[in-house]
């Protein structure tokens, strides 16, 4: 009998969870039923990304050793993420000026969800100078980041600790051994908890259908359709130059990380691939310290997907009360997107406070959100994808800025997985 793989086994959860949750829609039982398991499984992936997060960066920094090497690496990789993240709001601007898809919408038609969560979360995000900002980068307990997930403080002592070990000469090599064996056992368990992947998307899917309803997409179809076709676009136009100037392609890119933009799309989740993303990408020609360095900081400084789903839904938000910006105006969304994207990384719902956030500086009513709330999930679940691999690119091209991308290992790997596609199609 021929063995269903991930990919199938999590769209039948898909599948399954969208007919579950339309027979049940609006069935509180049913939604309580679904809700724990759904979460459950999402707990089972944030338990394990934070040991990996810290690990991957203390093994790839602390393995680089040379620490003038290791500054231009991190000096190269933010340059590059802020200059990606910065087309990405730039193009998503420019698709809501072109389509308009705010222009038109009948308020009293959509539905409007409660938003208070986020509302507080972007209140205190908005209170304290910039200066404060920075300040909440350093953590005051390192033990208190990690039960926090605040991935920036997380990431800023991680980097320095592998410092630390890489200028400890021999004394160091037994703690980059210990976190090298930790990031192994966290692979390990991820694989483990990538087994309840279908059964946990099936719930997320099924309590999202019966809560909010298929027909809670039709008055915001042109929202969808505009976020989904820009998203589209910025992958295969933007990324696309971007993997060919590195010497590879973005539709092999897409092959060869199918089953991860499956997981990520159907749990809007870009955590869950977090490490087989690290392993396919070293399997495909990127050193391990490139790997190690830039995908884990990738999850804090380039979120290309967010970035246009943020940019798209602020001018959707000014364009559904009828309010028009200026040039100029606009201008001062995409500084103000480019400063608040980068302080949400690791907040739940992270896109939702900083278009919150963004609209509360702007002077644009916050209260528009509640309308989008609606249809987050669906319109969450492609960002997801696109930050993976917007990430996913992000090692190659530093691998290749570096002098270190594998080419013919590529080949290899890539013939590998194809061949293991046609033999399951077979």
């Amino acid at each position: 009998m021929k063995k269903i793989g991930l990919a199938t086994q999590i769209f039948i959860g898909l599948a399954l969870g969208i007919v579950i949750g339309t027979i049940f829609y609006g069935n509180e039982m049913a939604m309580a039923i679904l809700q724990p398991i759904g979460d459950l499984f999402i707990h089972l992936i944030k338990m394990v990304v934070v040991p990996i997060v810290v690990a991957a960066l203390v093994v790839s920094i602390a393995g680089v050793g040379d620490i003038k090497k290791l500054g231009k690496l991190g000096g190269k990789t933010i340059l590059y993420f802020e200059i990606v993240t910065t087309i990405a709001l730039a193009i998503g601007l420019l698709t809501a000026n072109i389509f308009h898809p705010g222009a038109g919408i009948e308020m009293g038609s959509i539905e409007k969800s409660d938003i208070s969560s986020y509302e507080e979360t972007a209140a205190s995000s908005e209170e304290g100078s910039i200066a404060d900002k920075f300040l909440h980068i350093v953590p005051t307990n390192f033990f208190q980041a990690l039960a926090d997930g605040d991935l920036l403080a997380i990431v800023f002592f991680s980097v320095l600790f592998g410092v630390g070990i890489a200028v400890s000469g021999e004394k160091g090599k037994t703690v980059l051994s210990f976190f090298d064996g930790v990031l192994e056992a966290m692979f390990w368990m991820t694989n483990l908890v990538m087994k309840f992947a279908p059964i946990g998307v099936f719930a997320l899917i099924g309590v999202n259908v019966a809560k909010f309803g298929i027909g809670s997409l039709i008055p915001l179809g042109k929202l969808v359709i505009v976020v989904y076709a820009t998203m589209f676009f910025f992958v295969f136009v933007v990324l696309g130059v971007i993997a060919k100037w590195a010497g590879t392609s973005i539709i092999t890119l897409v092959k060869i990380l199918k089953d991860e933009l499956i997981l990520a799309f159907t749990t809007a989740s870009s955590e869950s691939v977090l490490p087989r993303l690290m392993a396919k990408m070293e399997n495909f020609g990127c050193p391990k310290a490139v790997t190690s360095f830039v995908i884990p900081t990738g999850y804090t400084f380039n979120l290309d997907g967010s970035s246009i789903y943020q940019a798209i839904a602020s001018l959707f938000i000014a364009q559904m009360y009828g309010i028009h910006l200026s040039i100029f105006e606009q201008i001062t969304l995409l500084l103000v997107l480019m400063l608040t994207s980068k302080g949400m990384a690791g907040v739940a719902g992270a896109s939702f406070v900083v278009v919150l956030t963004t609209l509360g500086a702007m002077g644009l009513p916050l209260e528009g959100m509640a309308f989008i709330a609606g249809i987050d999930r669906i319109l969450d679940m492609l960002r997801t994808s696109v930050n993976v691999v917007g990430n996913a690119l992000a090692a190659i091209v530093m691998s290749k800025w570096e002098g270190e991308f594998d080419k013919e290992k590529a080949a290899r790997y890539t013939a590998s997985v194809k061949s293991k596609q046609n033999n399951v199609a077979s």
